[in-house]
C-alpha cells in the first residue's frame, strides 16, 4: 500500500484510569474516550456557558478528513481485510487490567509501551507486508501518527526514548495535557515514588527510569530520540472546571497537570483554556481538535516572536535608573491566536487565566533575547471560508505594566494602576501563497483598521520556502514599548521524507 502524505493511520492512546471502576468504564468504551464530544463552551466573558456542539475528535476526523474506525462485526478489521490508510486505531492497553475482559492485573508503563510498539509492528506488517523485515524501524514505506491524552503521552515517549529510538515510522506525535514533567501537588511537590495503581508513573525519578534519562537531564527532554519539531504539546490552562484534584494541584494548571509540566522541551506547543478532562476537557474540545488537525494535515507553520527594542519606563522609575539604581521588572504578555471566522482560540495565554508569557527585563530587553509568543500550524483545506484563497488569522497582544523593583524593593507610586498595559492591540493577517511559492502577508491593527488589513508586511526569504515578515509594534508613550513582531513561516507536510 502507498500512503498519500499527510494522511497516515492514527493510533489513539488514552490516559490514566485510577480506580477499578474507571478501568471498567474505559474498556467498555470502543474508542477509549476519543469519541466523546461536548455541547458546553465556556464563554470568555462573563464566563457563562453557551451551547456549542463539538461532535468529538473521532467524528470530526471522519467528517473533515475522511478517516474511519477499524471495527467490523464486533471486532477489529480481520487479517485478510483491506486496511484503509485513513484509519483511527484505538490502543486498548487497559483491557488486561479489567476483571471482566482480562486478568485484572495492572501492568507497568514499560509493558504498555512494548505493547504499543507491538501494535505499530503489527500494523506495519499488515499495511506493507515484508517491508519491516527488510528495513526495520527505518522503513520509508510505512508511517503512523500517535495521538495521546495524559499518561498516554508518557507511554508514547517510553516507546520512543526507551524501546525504539529514532523510529522513523512514527511520523508525528500529538499529546493532550500530558504530564511531561510529572505531576506536582501544591504544598507537597512531586507525587511520591510509591503509590497505588502505578501512580508513581508521574514521579520524576520513576520517569527517568522508563524514559532512560540521567538524573542531570530534564524529564521534559526527548534526548534526541525523536525530532522535536514533529512532537506537539497541547497545554490546558483551565483548572476551575476540573474535579477535586484541582484543590491539590492549584491554579496555573488544567486541574491535574501544571502548565509548566505539560509540554516537552523545545517542541511546538499551544495553550488552550480547557481542563484536563470532563465536559470542558481538552480532548473533547474544538480548540484541541483544530490544533490536532492543523498539526497533522496543515501546510504551513508560523512562529511569532517579539523582538523588544526598548521598553520606556515611567518617569519616576527612569529617574531611579539614571541615578544608578538597579531596576527589575517581569512583564506579563497576553497573546491569543485565532483563525478567521472561528469561535474558538487556536492558542490562548492570558494573565487572568494564569498562563501569560513571562518577559524578563534583563534577559529579553537588555540582552535582546526574543520572546516566543506562539507556534501555530495553518491549513488551506481547514479554512472556514473556502471562497477566500487567503489564510486569515489574528494575534491579540497585550503587554502589562509590571510591578517595578528598585534595588530589590517594590517601587510603588500613587499614579500606578494595577492591570494597566504598555501595549494592547489586535493584529489581523491575511496570508497568500503565489504559484511560485512566494508568501505575502497583509496586516492591520484593530485600533486603526478594525477587523481588516491594509498594510503589506516587509518580507525576507532567508531559505527556499521559508519566509520572515517584520511588523512594527509601538506604543510611543512613557511607559511604552518599541518592538518588532517577527513571523517566521515555513512549509509543513510538503517533503515526502520530512524526518
Amino acid at each position: 500500500m502507498s500512503f498519500e502524505r499527510p494522511y497516515f493511520p492514527i493510533i489513539y492512546v488514552r490516559g490514566y484510569a485510577m480506580t477499578g471502576g474507571e478501568v471498567e468504564n474505559t474498556v467498555a468504551d470502543p474508542y477509549m474516550g476519543f469519541n466523546i464530544g461536548s455541547t458546553k463552551l465556556r464563554q470568555k466573558y462573563p464566563k457563562s456557558v453557551v451551547r456549542h456542539v463539538f461532535e468529538s475528535p473521532l467524528v470530526r476526523l471522519m467528517k473533515d478528513e475522511g478517516y474511519r474506525d477499524t471495527f467490523v462485526d464486533g471486532s477489529e478489521l480481520p487479517a485478510d481485510a483491506e486496511l484503509p490508510a485513513r484509519a483511527v486505531w484505538i490502543y486498548r492497553y487497559y483491557e488486561d487490567a479489567s476483571k471482566e475482559l482480562g486478568s485484572g492485573t495492572r501492568g507497568e508503563i514499560e509493558g504498555y509501551a512494548q505493547e504499543l510498539l507491538d501494535l505499530v509492528n503489527a500494523l506495519h506488517d499488515r499495511y506493507v507486508p515484508g517491508d519491516r523485515e527488510q528495513h526495520g524501524a527505518n522503513s520509508s514505506a510505512f508511517r503512523v501518527y500517535l495521538v495521546a491524552h495524559s499518561m498516554g503521552g508518557l507511554i508514547c515517549r517510553c516507546l520512543l526514548q526507551n524501546l525504539s529510538r529514532n523510529d522513523r515510522r512514527i511520523d508525528k506525535v500529538f499529546t493532550y495535557a500530558t504530564p511531561h514533567g510529572g505531576i506536582d501537588l501544591r504544598g507537597i511537590g512531586n507525587v511520591p515514588g510509591f503509590g497505588v495503581n502505578q501512580s508513581d508513573t508521574f514521579n520524576e525519578k520513576r520517569m527517568r527510569e522508563y524514559l532512560r534519562l540521567s538524573k542531570d537531564q530534564s524529564v521534559q527532554s526527548l534526548d534526541g530520540a525523536f525530532p522535536e519539531e514533529r512532537f506537539f504539546s497541547l497545554v490546558g490552562t483551565n483548572h476551575d472546571d476540573y474535579g477535586l484534584a484541582k484543590y491539590a494541584v492549584g491554579p496555573m494548571s488544567d486541574g491535574l497537570v501544571r502548565i509548566a509540566n505539560a509540554y516537552v522541551a523545545d517542541t511546538p506547543r499551544a495553550f488552550v483554556h480547557r481542563s484536563h478532562s470532563g465536559h470542558y476537557g481538552i480532548v473533547n474540545s474544538e480548540d484541541g481538535y483544530q490544533n490536532l488537525r492543523r498539526f497533522l494535515f496543515g501546510n504551513v507553520r508560523v512562529d511569532a516572536f517579539l523582538d523588544i527594542e526598548e521598553i520606556m519606563l515611567p518617569a519616576a522609575v527612569q529617574a531611579e535608573k539614571d541615578a544608578g539604581h538597579a531596576i527589575r521588572a517581569n512583564y506579563l504578555v497576553d497573546v491569543i491566536a485565532r483563525v478567521r471566522g472561528a469561535r474558538w482560540d487556536l492558542h490562548r495565554r492570558t494573565s487572568e487565566e494564569g498562563s501569560a508569557v513571562l518577559v524578563d527585563y534583563d534577559r529579553n530587553v537588555r540582552a535582546k533575547q526574543p520572546v516566543h509568543l506562539a507556534s501555530a500550524f495553518l491549513s488551506n483545506s481547514a479554512r472556514i471560508d473556502m471562497t477566500r484563497p487567503t489564510l486569515g488569522f489574528s494575534l491579540d497582544i497585550g503587554v502589562q505594566v509590571p510591578e517595578y523593583e528598585i534595588d530589590g524593593k517594590p517601587f510603588w507610586k500613587r499614579d500606578h494602576y494595577d492591570g494597566g498595559f504598555l501595549f494592547r492591540d489586535k493584529l489581523n493577517f491575511e496570508a497568500a501563497c503565489s504559484e511560485t511559492g512566494a508568501w505575502s502577508v497583509r496586516y492591520g491593527w484593530d485600533t486603526t483598521s478594525p477587523n481588516s488589513v491594509k498594510h503589506t508586511a516587509t518580507a525576507d526569504n532567508p531559505m527556499p520556502g521559508n519566509w520572515v515578515f517584520l511588523l512594527p509594534v509601538m506604543q510611543d508613550t512613557r511607559p511604552g514599548l518599541r518592538a518588532t513582531l517577527r513571523l517566521e513561516t515555513r512549509p509543513w507536510n510538503e517533503a515526502e521524507d520530512a524526518q
